[in-house]
């Protein structure tokens, strides 16, 4: 099998990247909340104030995995960061390197780009990953939970009635 090669997504390559989020959504269990469209999804890469960034891996033409990226700010370093939203590698390239070269890709984007920090979310259940993870050098902070508000609970925060 030949190598991978990791290269910024194009708009030829937003129904591959779509293909994939819905592989991730799958994975993760998570189909119920998956409500992007492609039109969305190039939009928020490519259109006239692109939210996020993203890269792909390809491997014999075939666009394999996908990293979702952003950037985000630091108070206490007075820095932006680096973060990362979604990183996906179909399961049958798992252990073939594509995923260490995509972490290391955006390790030396977020040095380039001169980012404070490089960090991301785990779920709790995923140990591959969060092994994956530490092997690179990663910590998983314990003392940090993820806060989310959407949906209806967004509207009424902002319409003041909560």
């Amino acid at each position: 099998m030949s190598a991978a090669s990791i290269r910024p997504a194009t708009p030829a390559d937003i129904a591959a990247i779509y293909g994939l989020m819905l592989e991730l959504a799958e994975f993760e269990k998570l189909t119920h909340l998956f409500v992007v469209t492609q039109d969305g999804l190039r939009d928020a890469l490519f259109g006239a104030r692109p939210a996020a960034e993203a890269l792909v891996a390809e491997q014999a033409g075939e666009v394999v995995a996908y990293a979702l990226f952003f950037h985000n700010f630091s108070t206490f370093l007075g820095k932006r960061g680096l973060y990362l939203e979604d990183l996906y590698v179909r399961p049958a390239l798992r252990g073939s390197g594509v995923g260490t070269m995509m972490l290391r890709k955006l390790a030396a984007l977020a040095v380039e780009r001169q980012c404070g920090r490089f960090e991301w979310s785990v779920l709790d259940w995923n140990q591959n990953a969060i092994d994956f993870y530490e092997k690179m050098g990663a910590t998983v902070l314990p003392d940090w939970r993820v806060v989310r508000i959407t949906g209806d609970s967004l509207d009424r925060l902002a319409d003041g009635a909560a």
